[in-house]
């Protein structure tokens, strides 16, 4: 088995395929929303699975596949997702730019590119990528895979800050999951207490 470099999920399975092969990982960031962050990054090893289970995914085999299909395969429970039908028109819509522009690899997006802006803007380009998943996933590459244009730090901001428990970026363990959870829930309930606030007004 490839060494697993990658500890999101707390399930190896899931981590190795991550680790090993480019467009689950992108295919994991595309869910990263409205789910917990490790059922984002494992349902791309559950997706290999019923897709044959023989690695690595193929962006242009799921650009190609019949869309009603693949969502089938993302509502087959468990589901893949909260929202199975609009997650798997994004993943298919990703791969299909992958297929086309990438020369169907998907570490082709970030391979090469000369400063961090470009990266930024290359993910930025794909669908369903506001600037937020595009900053996460960059500061993702360059803290934990050594994707490190000039600038990377900078554009990334507050997710690529060394030393954050912001996002998937800073999870390398059950512990600095953990971290990452509770900075987001203390996040999320100044959010509400503000916005109470300002509607009390």
């Amino acid at each position: 088995m490839a060494r697993i470099a990658l500890h999101i999920t707390g399930d190896n399975k899931a981590d190795a395929v991550l680790s090993r092969d480019p467009l689950a990982l992108l295919i994991g960031m595309v869910l990263d929303q409205q789910i917990p962050i490790e059922k984002a990054f494992s349902s791309p090893a559950d997706l290999l699975q019923r897709l044959g289970g023989k690695g690595p995914l193929n962006a242009a085999a799921i650009a190609a596949m019949d869309p009603d299909e693949l969502v089938d395969i993302f509502r087959e429970q468990p589901a893949l997702h909260r929202y199975p039908g609009s997650m798997a028109g994004r993943v298919q819509a990703v791969c299909r730019v992958i297929a086309d522009e990438y020369g169907n690899k998907a570490d082709a997006i970030w391979k090469g590119t000369r400063s961090g802006d470009e990266l930024l803007a290359r993910l930025r380009a794909l669908p369903g990528f506001g600037e937020q998943k595009a900053k996460i996933f960059a500061a993702l590459l360059g803290k934990q895979l050594d994707v490190r244009p000039d600038g990377w730090r900078k554009v990334t901001t507050p997710y690529g800050k060394e030393g954050s428990s912001l996002s998937v970026a800073d999870i390398t363990s059950p512990e600095t999951l953990a971290k990452v959870r509770a900075t987001k829930k203390a996040l999320k309930a100044k959010a509400k207490a503000k916005a109470a606030a300002a509607a009390g007004e």
